[in-house]
């Protein structure tokens, strides 16, 4: 009899979509796979579309909602109480089937190790991150037991293993604010280590002076790291255009290789209309061609994650822009197939939220990152871009009221037409194929994850 897994992947669309790509890989290798989705968040009308079209597309994977025992009344109950909540159920579903092997965690679920003790079943967790964010997240709990409060690091500078030293300011909110939410995210990174192994979604030659931390033990106090596999990058692989969004292809069809910068900011990346303006007026005067995918802005009130209105680009942007630059600029609604834009000869520059699956998308289209971080991780997965991997610029001012229009000007055309680009763009295309190398048979991912099986 094959081998079976069931994968538990966290709240969003960010931690859906590789998740589903690792499903994807343990199919190829003959392994029968079921993910699990909570509930309250497969309600939720972005994400269950998202589910949908992932199962529609992949048939040969199972997908299970986890029903919570009792109604969830409760809408307070934050997003650590829900997951728990979803405990009875994830066991009901392990016991359902016959002869689980591995139950593969995302971080956000790290809750759930204890059902998988409970019934000796074996417990991964797969970091949708890379290997410099999990190298930071393990060594907060060492931070937090020194006695220093987040709250109070103020604009210091953190050294820790295997990174850049970063600004305080720069790791995620959630650890910064130092109340409730804060102690469960620290509790997460105490529970990851006490699984049988992390699979990460990256490559190790990418963030190998992290991967070397990691496995050295440097990053988690007082007990061993568990090992540490390396088997992306996992993104989608294409062909998720639609009839509507054939537009975005068919206008770069008409644009010269590499001469077009793609903007976009990820499923919850949102902008006033005064960065928009901006934005626009910027991309203007860089006199470069664009594609860029506009949102509206959050509403008062409005949380994020929250569906947004359709935009309207006459009225968001500055008036006559659209005339202005239509024979070098596009402005498309909400959405575009990202991968096949960034993937597409046309596309020359990615204008990023430096989200990690975004970020893994550029770089396997080779492409260099111009990095506005937003939220969650992405300050800090900027610093590891610009600092270590050496394949992005920071737009200055992502961290104030507003990026002006005179830093999205300059860092545009720096980018697409400056010899400090041009070595950048080199160094986009020689990642790319080493990122294509390590997926290969022989590969380094590829054995990473072959030799993770084995062990299952």
């Amino acid at each position: 009899m094959g081998k079976t897994v069931v994968l538990y992947p966290g709240p969003g669309v960010g931690h859906l979509t590789p998740m589903v790509e690792l499903a994807k890989a343990f199919v190829r290798h003959g392994v029968a796979v079921t993910v699990a989705l909570a509930e309250p968040q497969a309600k939720t009308s972005h994400f269950s579309d998202a589910v949908a079209r992932a199962a529609a597309s992949n048939p040969s994977v199972a997908f299970h909602v986890l029903t919570p025992p009792a109604p969830q009344t409760d809408a307070s109950l934050g997003m650590f109480e829900d997951l728990r909540a979803m405990d009875a159920p994830l066991r009901d579903l392990l016991l359902s089937l016959p002869g689980v092997h591995a139950l593969v965690l995302d971080m956000f679920c790290a809750g759930s190790l204890s059902v998988a003790a409970e019934l000796g079943v074996p417990a991964y967790f797969f970091l949708p991150s890379g290997a410099s964010f999990l190298a930071v997240f393990l060594s907060l709990t060492g931070m937090a037991a020194g006695g220093k409060r987040f709250s109070e690091l103020g604009d210091s500078t953190v050294r820790l293993p295997g990174v850049p030293p970063f600004k305080a300011t720069e790791l995620p909110r959630i650890v910064r604010d130092d109340d409730d939410t804060t102690k469960n995210f620290l509790r997460m990174a105490e529970t990851i280590p006490k699984s049988n192994g992390i699979l990460v979604n990256t490559l190790e030659s990418l963030e190998a002076r992290a991967v070397r931390a990691l496995r050295d033990g440097l990053c988690v106090p007082d007990r061993a790291t568990p090992p540490v596999y390396c088997i992306g990058p996992l993104v989608l692989g294409g062909g998720g255009a639609e009839k509507e969004h054939d537009e975005c292809l068919r206008w770069l069809d008409a644009q010269p290789d590499k001469s077009v910068v793609y903007l976009s900011f990820g499923s919850m990346g949102t902008f006033s209309k005064n960065q928009l303006h901006e934005i626009a007026i910027g991309l203007e005067k860089s006199e470069q061609r664009f594609l860029w995918v506009v949102r509206s802005p959050r509403g008062e009130g409005q949380k994020v994650g929250d569906p947004l209105p359709e935009p309207d680009p006459d009225a968001l942007l500055p008036e006559g822009f659209l005339e202005r630059t239509k024979h070098r600029g596009l402005v498309v609604k909400s959405w575009a197939p990202q991968v096949e834009v960034l993937r597409h000869r046309a596309t020359g520059a990615f204008m990023t939220h430096c989200g990690w699956n975004s970020t893994l998308e550029g770089i396997t289209a080779g492409l260099p990152l111009l990095c506005w971080p937003l939220y969650a991780e992405q300050r800090l997965n900027k610093v590891f871009i610009v600092e270590e991997m050496k394949l992005g610029v920071e737009l200055k001012g992502y961290d104030k009221e507003i990026v002006e229009a005179e830093e999205v000007e300059t860092k545009v055309r720096w980018v697409m037409d400056s010899e400090g680009g041009r070595a950048l763009r080199e160094r986009a295309a020689w990642e790319k194929n080493r990122a294509a190398e390590a997926l290969k048979e022989g590969g380094s991912s590829h054995d990473a994850f072959v030799q993770f099986l084995n062990t299952l």
